[in-house]
C-alpha cells in the first residue's frame, strides 16, 4: 500500500509529493509570519507600545508558532529525518531553543531596554541563522 491508502505506483508518489509540498508551503508561510511578527512586536516593545502586552499580541504568535512547529514535525516525519542522525536538523532545534530564550528576554518589560534591544537583535540573528541552516542543509548555515 502506498501513501495514505492511495495504493502503490506513480499516483501514490504524486500524492505524497503534493502533501509534502503543501506542508512545506504552510511551514514557509508560518516562518514568514513568525519572523515578521517577532520583528514588529520587538520593535514596538522597545518603543514602549502598550499593544504588545495585550491579549491578542500574546496569543496570535503562539498559534502561528504551533502551526510552524507542527508543520516542521510533519516535514521531518515525511522525510524520515531524525535529529540524532541529521546534524542540520539538530542545529535548527538548538537554534530554536536559543531563539525562544532570547525572544522571551526581548519581549519582557522587566528587563532593561538595552538588554531587551540586544536580545531582540540577537534573536533576529539566530532566526536568520536557522533559516540559513534550512536552506543549506548544513549545521553551520551561512557562517
Amino acid at each position: 500500500m502506498g501513501c495514505a491508502g492511495h495504493g502503490a505506483g506513480a499516483a501514490a508518489l504524486d500524492c505524497c509529493r503534493m502533501d509534502y509540498a503543501t506542508i512545506k508551503h504552510i511551514h514557509l508561510g508560518a516562518v514568514a509570519l513568525t519572523a515578521t511578527s517577532f520583528f514588529v512586536r520587538g520593535l514596538a516593545a522597545l518603543r514602549g507600545a502598550r499593544w504588545v502586552q495585550g491579549r491578542l499580541a500574546k496569543t496570535l504568535p503562539h498559534i502561528v508558532d504551533t502551526v510552524l512547529l507542527l508543520s516542521a514535525l510533519g516535514l521531518a516525519g515525511m522525510a524520515h529525518l531524525n535529529p540524532a542522525n541529521t546534524p542540520w536538523v539538530m542545529a535548527k532545534i538548538i537554534g530554536l531553543v536559543l531563539y525562544i530564550a532570547l525572544g522571551v528576554v526581548a519581549l519582557r518589560p522587566r528587563f532593561s531596554t538595552p538588554v531587551r534591544a540586544a536580545a531582540w537583535l540577537a534573536a533576529l540573528l539566530v532566526l536568520g541563522w536557522i533559516a540559513s541552516v534550512a536552506v543549506t542543509k548544513n549545521p553551520m548555515g551561512f557562517l
